[in-house]
């Protein structure tokens, strides 16, 4: 009887070994293709733009722009959702006299395909190649913006390419690193196919960095902005907000936009 249990729970943990490694995109990545709405609902002027990246897949995205400005921000969201749950986003970088350009990673929005850790780097390099090649901004005149996942887009960017500035907002240092805390009880690292290794990324970047978290965050520690943080080379900022992972950035907002314009206002033509 012991011997039967022992076998069972040893088959149901492989089955469970097993699904983690098959349906990790799954638990990643939650895309919806709804649209909630336009940057016209936040009174704003845009422009809808479709780029095809380096295999094959067409994107989707918006292009906000701020009269006078010479001035981009490459916005990549989080994990959840499309472009159209970052208006109130775009809206606050746009006050701060940014070009905000914002893509739909692949399988999300009205982008085709579907998301994976290879198609994002894909999606984020089409998205540089239009701010600097179609619409003529110099390198240094753009900021790559990540909150969440995107952070991780983000990094793996400016590692490739050198812009003005890089943000990262809430951020974690590594998908194995989130995963070995939120399931303790697998062999995360030795399972993961996904890495959005952040912290590694941050070692070999060379532009200057604003790290933003709050200890509220309920979903990435702040221990992990921390240590970007502390991994990232010389200039950096670090910018403590509150409020939770998806709301920080309003609820501080009277810190963090001024926070945010001096930083860029700093490293910027």
């Amino acid at each position: 009887m012991l011997g039967t249990v022992i076998i069972t729970a040893a088959l149901g943990y492989g089955l469970v070994l097993l699904l983690a490694f098959i349906f990790q995109e799954r638990l990643l990545y939650f895309p919806l293709r709804s649209m909630a709405g336009t940057p016209a609902a936040a009174g704003l002027e845009f422009e809808e733009v479709w780029l095809t990246t380096g295999d094959g897949v067409r994107i989707f995205g918006w292009y906000v722009p701020a009269a006078g400005s010479r001035r981009a921000l490459l916005f990549f969201h989080g994990n959840g959702g499309n472009i159209s749950h970052r208006l109130d986003s775009i809206a606050q970088f746009q006050r701060l006299g940014l070009n905000v350009f914002i893509i739909d990673y692949r399988g999300y929005g009205h982008s085709e395909g579907r998301p994976t850790e290879a198609g994002t780097t894909l999606d984020a390099a089409a998205a540089w190649r239009y701010l600097v090649e179609q619409r003529g901004f110099a390198p240094e005149q753009i900021v790559i913006f990540g909150r969440s996942l995107g952070g991780a887009v983000a990094a793996g960017l400016a590692e490739q390419q050198r812009p003005g500035a890089l943000i990262l907002e809430s951020t974690f240092t590594s998908v194995p690193d989130m995963a070995a805390r939120q399931f303790p009880f697998l062999p995360v690292r030795q399972l993961s196919r996904l890495h959005y290794n952040t912290r590694e990324r941050l070692a070999r970047i060379d532009a200057p960095l604003l790290t933003i978290h709050s200890p509220n965050d309920e979903v990435i520690p702040f221990e992990h902005g921390r240590a970007l943080f502390a991994t990232a080379g010389q200039p950096k900022e670090f910018l403590q907000i509150d409020g939770g992972h998806n709301d920080g950035f309003l609820i501080s907002a009277g810190v963090y936009e001024p926070a945010v314009a001096a930083f860029i206002n700093r490293y910027l033509e």
